[in-house]
């Protein structure tokens, strides 16, 4: 199963990929980017977002199911 991801530790909150992505993004309590959906990963804003980040901290991994 894959996963979208956020690194909290690179993540600079800069907000870029709120801006091309509300449907998978939103901003947490501090400030940071934070995963609100999985679905539809294939979406061409989602791919946006993941190229647009400035510090890469948006991945889809493959995560393994418990």
């Amino acid at each position: 199963m894959k996963k979208i991801v956020v690194d909290k530790v690179s993540c600079i909150g800069c907000g870029a990929c709120v801006g091309l992505d509300s449907e998978h993004f939103d901003f947490d309590d501090a400030g940071l980017s934070e995963v609100i959906n999985q679905e539809n990963q294939e979406s061409e804003d989602l791919a946006q977002a993941i190229e647009g980040c400035p510090t890469g901290a948006i991945d889809i991994k493959e995560v393994e199911e418990n």
